[in-house]
């Protein structure tokens, strides 16, 4: 009866030492599990225990995520990015509260990477970043790291811009630039612009931000005019792109649903050597001059990984 109640006890605490918590898993194990997750994955598993806490937080899970030539991208926005102002707003519930390209500028990002943990550059890169004198925000999606890019207004070329008879900008708290670029009316509609960026290796999206109607805000509540809407029914705006590997892609659409916010596609484009720098140029454009065309605002112009546009 003894050695019964000995073996008893014997197999009890094998059992207890073979039962295993979630905190005995090795840190550098749980790291090695958590790189195969998207980063809001990763952070929602950060908050099981301290064990996953501090492995989430390992370099090399963050670098996987971060676009190859990030430093380009740190270099780029480091006018209003240091050390000392970043701060990790990718928190556990996933929230994120002059072309100079020669080789030094390049070493400069790659220098201040190395003094900050990769999960903390995520965490600021996804946050929208202005750069080029304020008129380029950049930022990498949430889910998937990859560059997203918005051009405002003010960084093109709009014929008739410094005639107030035909364009104005006016403050537009629905833009990410505060301000938008409103057609009174005009004959000959063109808007031209070009960007020379590294973009990481991908397939990508360029839109259009257009609103027929004029928005704004009474007691507190949105409005927009769209009283001046005229011209845009009869022939279609062609959307035009060239990149300088010779890319092209023309589209062409018909400006509808006023009152709202509009994302007309451009066209796409392929990055196949992240390290070159790609130039991508753009156009709108409606120049029947059998009569005239208002009521538009131009916000901005998007540019986005096509796997992104397709996921949303």
């Amino acid at each position: 009866m003894g050695s019964g109640i000995s073996s008893a006890v014997d197999d009890g605490f094998i059992t207890a030492t073979r039962r295993r918590k979630l905190e005995d898993i090795p840190e550098s194990c749980i790291a090695l599990v958590l790189g195969h997750f998207d980063p809001p994955e990763i952070c929602r598993l950060a908050r099981l225990n301290r064990a996953f806490y501090g492995a989430s937080s390992a370099d090399f899970i963050w670098e996987s995520k971060l676009p190859t030539n990030y430093s380009f991208i740190i270099h780029k926005i480091s006018s209003k990015l240091n050390p000392q102002n970043i701060d990790n707003n990718y928190d556990d519930d996933h929230n994120y509260n002059n072309n100079n390209n020669n080789s030094d500028d390049d070493n400069k990002g790659i220098i201040f990477c190395d003094n900050i943990n990769k999960k903390d550059i995520f965490a600021r890169l996804s946050r929208p970043n202005l750069f080029d004198g304020g008129t380029k925000e950049i930022w990498l999606d949430k889910n998937t790291g990859g560059v997203c890019m918005s051009i405002s207004s003010k960084a093109l070329s709009i014929t008739g811009i410094d005639d107030r008879r035909y364009w104005n900008h006016i403050p537009c708290d629905e833009s990410r630039f505060q301000t938008v670029a409103y057609l009174v009316q005009i004959w000959w509609f063109e808007v031209c612009g070009e960007i020379d960026f590294k973009f990481p290796k991908g397939t990508y999206s360029l839109f259009f931000r257009l609103q027929l109607g004029k928005s704004s805000k009474r007691f507190g509540r949105r409005i927009c005019n769209v009283d001046h809407i005229h011209g845009w029914g009869q022939k279609p705006v062609r959307l035009q792109l060239t990149t300088s590997d010779g890319q092209q892609a023309v589209s062409q659409h018909y400006l509808d649903n006023p009152g709202s916010w509009v994302l007309y596609h451009g066209g796409d484009f392929v990055v196949k050597d992240p390290d070159k720098l790609t130039k991508v140029k753009f156009s709108a454009r409606q120049i029947d001059c059998t009569h005239i065309k208002g009521g538009l605002s131009l916000d901005s112009i998007l540019i986005c990984p096509k796997s992104s546009r397709e996921m949303s």
